[in-house]
């Protein structure tokens, strides 16, 4: 039973049309019970299904719906419950499209719905149809993957290569360096040369654009490589330098005039 409020006149009196008023408030609010409005302006019953103390048991859930969602030429039918948000349905739809929910667009009455919006509140019924989309936002995120792996792939390829030719330039230095180490002189020409092509590649290094991840890793590995075969070509020149150049010489032997021999012919008549 509702209570009523009494203000009391100023005559010490009550005023009738404050009860009434109050009465009526009351009234309503009992009346509402059990009903809540959503966002949508829409009064549908409370969700709360647990019952309160001494209240009535719970309310059992309603039953499930069919939607019918259309996704490019293909159609789909799904059982959800008519209280069940957007965000829940498009999580039913993603083992059947393959499109994961954060990538799908709902629409219903040509209208794309929010994740937090329920299907109730919305209008929609049983046999409902909905298009399913892929969210432009989510295109946009994979074009921008699409381009960023490009990029990388071509950066890793370019830097492979530059790895290769280091590879046969760092075995030359090797090399060089074990030839110098035993004491024979090497021609000058050769450690420039090679010092001029290692430069080379460290300028092509430098021009291949850091794409990040691994590729980033790897060009610092490849100069890094670079910069010590230089400096290793440069120790080796200042060690060359002061080798002595080695002078082979013939012995040549000499020979006698071969002895001349007289050949007798005999005359035959």
């Amino acid at each position: 039973m509702a209570s009523v409020m009494h203000r009391s006149s100023s005559d010490g009196g009550s005023s009738s049309g404050w009860s009434d008023a109050a009465a009526a408030v009351a009234a309503a609010a009992e009346e509402r019970a059990g009903w809540e409005v959503r966002p949508s302006g829409m009064v549908v019953q409370a969700r709360d299904d647990a019952a309160g103390p001494g209240g009535a048991p719970p309310r059992p859930p309603p039953p499930e719906i069919k939607v019918r969602v259309k996704y490019g030429g293909a159609r789909h039918e799904v059982s959800v419950s008519p209280i069940a948000t957007f965000g829940q349905l498009k999580k039913l739809l993603a083992p059947r499209t393959g499109l994961q929910p954060a990538d799908q667009q709902l629409s219903y009455r040509g209208r794309p719905r929010g994740n937090a919006e329920y299907l109730d509140a919305c209008g929609v019924k049983n046999k409902s149809k909905m298009v399913l989309a892929e969210d432009p936002a989510s295109l946009e995120r994979r074009y921008i993957e699409r381009q960023k792996n490009a990029r990388i792939d071509t950066a890793n390829r370019a830097i492979g290569a530059v790895a290769l030719e280091v590879d046969k330039l760092a075995d030359q230095v090797t090399s060089i360096e074990k030839s110098i180490s035993r004491g024979n002189k090497v021609a000058e020409v050769q450690i420039t040369t090679l010092i001029e092509l290692l430069m080379r590649h460290a300028v092509k290094l430098e021009s291949i654009p850091a794409a990040g991840g691994d590729s980033s890793s790897q060009k610092n590995i490849q100069a890094k490589r670079v910069q010590k075969c230089v400096e290793t070509l440069d120790v080796l020149k200042v060690s060359n330098a002061r080798l002595q150049a080695v002078v082979v010489t013939t012995k040549w032997e000499t020979f006698d005039a071969a002895a001349t021999t007289q050949t007798q012919w005999e005359l035959f008549d």
